[in-house]
């Protein structure tokens, strides 16, 4: 065993990371899923995580205790002791939470199905993507021979749902990979999601009253910036709105105005991206803004909002810089983070209405 031979210092603090990354999986994962749908599975072993990683916690407390020093002089023992707290600190805030919030985003999303308000009679329908996985949600058929994927998940793209089968558009809700009634591993941050756009978009093909050549998407905050990658990466979703884009890894939080591997949110993203990584056993996506170049001649509606989140109100604009026509870009005034349907709700149908009428006319 390698533990016990360890320095009393170094076998404490690796108690102390071990202890605390058992207590964040026991309840970020485990302790979600028992709250909101009950316990199965493995949440019974996740859950004897959090005593378990309580105990660790305890013994490493225990052993930088028990093995101080008090032989030294005593100012230099309280000057060494504060450099080894401020290093405990800094350890846990740039590598521990990061890590911690990497195991989350990969391991937990909604659980639930949210109760529809589409404005309009809709099915039950389910498809499959192209590495095995059954998807299942809701569709309101098209009137007008065009369809939209409204992206991602049955909560949040409601809004923009009703609003577009008013004006006859089919719209397709659907919970994604990891969420809700779908199958798959989670990933907050979207990556491999570009799979669930292309599985959407043939389900949609294949429906009689869809023209194949009329299929859009609307995509809120995580849910754009996967319509970016699938409109770069494929022609079949002629037209995109993304709303509330920002980073998904460190690609983009390198393309960031104050972006410098010395700042401490390079450092933060950069820790989350490997973590990411390591959990999901997947490389980071492409670079959105190297995407974005590549959508042409699809056509893409970058919107975000003028109070939304720091990372949006840098990175759209560089997106659009960096697209190719058409194109089409919109600062909501008054807006927050994918808040553009409530804060301006008249020009907002106005503007996504028309783009989708004049992107997808026959």
């Amino acid at each position: 065993m390698v533990y016990p031979r360890l320095r009393a210092g170094l076998r404490g603090g690796l108690a102390l990371a071990l202890g605390l990354l058992g207590v964040v999986i026991g309840v970020g994962e485990a302790g979600y899923y028992t709250v909101k749908s009950g316990p199965s599975g493995d949440d019974f072993t996740g859950l004897l995580a959090i005593p378990a990683g309580l105990l660790l916690l305890a013994v490493g407390a225990r052993t930088l205790w028990r093995s101080r020093r008090t032989d030294d002089n005593r100012a230099w023992r309280y000057v060494r002791r504060a450099l080894l707290a401020l290093g405990a600190a800094l350890l846990v805030a740039f590598v521990m939470f990061p890590l911690s919030l990497s195991y989350v985003v990969t391991h937990v999303a909604r659980a639930y199905v949210p109760e529809p308000d589409l404005g309009a009679p809709y099915e039950d329908v389910s498809f499959e993507t192209s590495d095995g996985l059954t998807l299942r949600g809701w569709y309101v058929p098209s009137k007008n021979r065009a369809a939209v994927i409204a992206f991602p998940g049955r909560k949040g793209p409601q809004a923009p749902a009703r609003m577009l089968a008013r004006h006859g558009y089919g719209v397709l809700l659907f919970d994604r990979r990891g969420e809700g009634e779908s199958d798959g591993d989670p990933n907050t941050f979207g990556w491999s999601g570009e799979l669930d756009v292309y599985a959407a978009a043939a389900f949609l093909r294949s429906r009689p009253e869809v023209d194949p050549e009329r299929i859009g998407a609307v995509g809120l905050s995580v849910g754009g910036e996967m319509l970016i990658q699938a409109a770069a990466e494929s022609d079949e979703v002629k037209a995109i709105v993304s709303e509330g884009a920002g980073a998904r890894s460190i690609r983009e939080d390198l393309e960031l105005p104050d972006a410098s591997w010395y700042s401490p949110g390079i450092w933060l993203a950069g820790v989350i991206t490997a973590g990411t990584a390591l959990f999901s056993d997947k490389l980071p996506p492409p670079n959105l803004k190297e995407l974005a170049s590549r959508i042409s001649p699809r056509s893409v509606f970058f919107v975000y909002g003028e109070e939304g989140q720091p990372q949006e109100i840098d990175l759209n604009p560089v997106y659009y810089a960096a697209a190719r026509r058409p194109k089409a870009i919109w600062e909501v005034p008054g807006a927050g983070h994918t808040g553009g349907i409530d804060a301006q709700p008249d020009e907002y149908e106005r503007r996504v209405v028309a783009f989708f009428d004049g992107a997808l006319a026959p």
